[in-house]
């Protein structure tokens, strides 16, 4: 290498399709310290990656900041833009130091968004600066492989399905209660699928794990005490109170129906319906706190047929399918509340009006 200024790290050498690459191990504090080159202003055709999206910063920033001793992040991909010398250590071939030139310019293929948030994480904790991220490099070989590469990287990355995030998730306290109420419920145990967000049709099971998360945090809106088991107990009373007036639900457990039946031709057996049950019982639970069991009687007298589309198109259907929006779910609440005789809040009684005025 010239005698230009250098920057120099320790490094391990690898090969892959051909090229060599280096892994290195940074302090967070390098990220800042480093120029990255700033592509915002190239029109996308010249640029190696997407445009950095700010409002995303402040929330893995967060992340960082509020699990300090149990935050997790994968390696940083960045290109190099210049000369590079690797020097190996003594008896050492993969092991060694990288010398770069200072006025190289770093281009991140995969991390930019990561890197950001470490640099304002650091900006409200300096002690953050002498942990470690680990970043490999490429030798950039121009705009057209440093394209290559961000679409190689992204090509297969697949986002996990909520279902699978929530199973996975040991912070949110909600997701806790979801899968708590799950895992003791005799009845759910076996209904809700904890990994899909989609059921196929072929699948065993009626609710899927993210909708019966919502559900549950529907339900416990202004009854939670923050003591995981009461609140557990109090979320699997309901719901297996509820499931009683259902018995396909118990039938589906037993392997006496099929699923797919079930779903095919019931509304109950929805995300819809469970989240409006949910919000039905929480109103319900409100009113009626000692006395709110023997009124889930009511719900056997709702037809719930997807047949009957005087009842349900417009409300939990439109053109005969299943839909999920939040004024469908709120029309299908109406319709719980309207047999219990529980009186419509504001905006359900103003999505209500708009619905029998034809304008939903």
């Amino acid at each position: 290498m010239n005698t230009e200024p250098v920057i120099s790290f320790p490094v391990i050498r690898g090969l892959q399709a051909g090229r060599e690459y280096y892994v290195a191990m940074w302090t967070l504090r390098m990220l800042r310290q480093i120029s990255i080159f700033d592509e915002d202003e190239l029109p996308p055709e010249l640029r190696a990656q997407r445009t950095i999206n700010k409002a995303r910063i402040p929330e893995i920033a967060g992340y960082v900041l509020d699990n300090p001793n149990d935050y997790v992040f994968s390696a940083l991909t960045v290109s190099i833009d210049s000369e590079v010398s690797f020097t190996p250590m003594d008896g050492q071939d993969k092991l060694g130091m990288l010398e770069v030139l200072m006025e190289a310019r770093f281009i991140i293929n995969d991390g930019q968004h990561r890197r950001a948030s470490i640099i304002e994480a650091l900006e409200q904790r300096p002690e953050l600066a002498y942990e470690t991220i680990a970043v490999v490099f490429f030798l950039d070989i121009g705009l057209e492989r440093c394209q290559q590469m961000f679409a190689d990287l992204n090509r297969y990355a697949i986002r996990p399905s909520r279902s699978l995030g929530l199973l996975y998730d040991h912070r949110n306290d909600k997701a806790k209660l979801a899968k708590l109420v799950v895992m003791q419920s005799e009845v759910f145990r076996d209904i809700v699928d904890m990994e899909k967000s989609s059921l196929a049709k072929r699948s065993r099971k009626l609710f899927t794990l993210s909708a019966f998360y919502n559900a549950c945090a529907d339900l416990v809106d202004g009854f939670a005490t923050g003591d995981l088991t009461k609140d557990a107990d109090f979320v699997r009373n309901y719901w297996e109170a509820v499931a009683k007036q259902f018995p396909a639900w118990t039938q589906v457990r037993d392997g006496k129906m099929l699923s797919s039946e079930v779903r095919e031709g019931y509304i109950h057996s929805h995300g819809i319906a469970l989240q409006a049950l949910a919000k039905v019982g929480n109103a319900l639970i409100r009113k009626y706190p000692k006395s709110w069991q023997k009124r889930l009687k009511s719900f056997g007298s709702i037809d719930w047929s997807r047949s009957n589309a005087k009842l349900w198109e417009g409300r939990a259907m439109t053109g005969g399918r299943i839909t999920k929006a939040s004024n469908n779910v709120v029309l299908t609440i109406n319709v719980i509340k309207s047999v219990l005789g529980l009186p419509l809040e504001e905006d359900e009684q103003r999505i209500e009006d708009a619905y029998k005025k034809g304008r939903i």
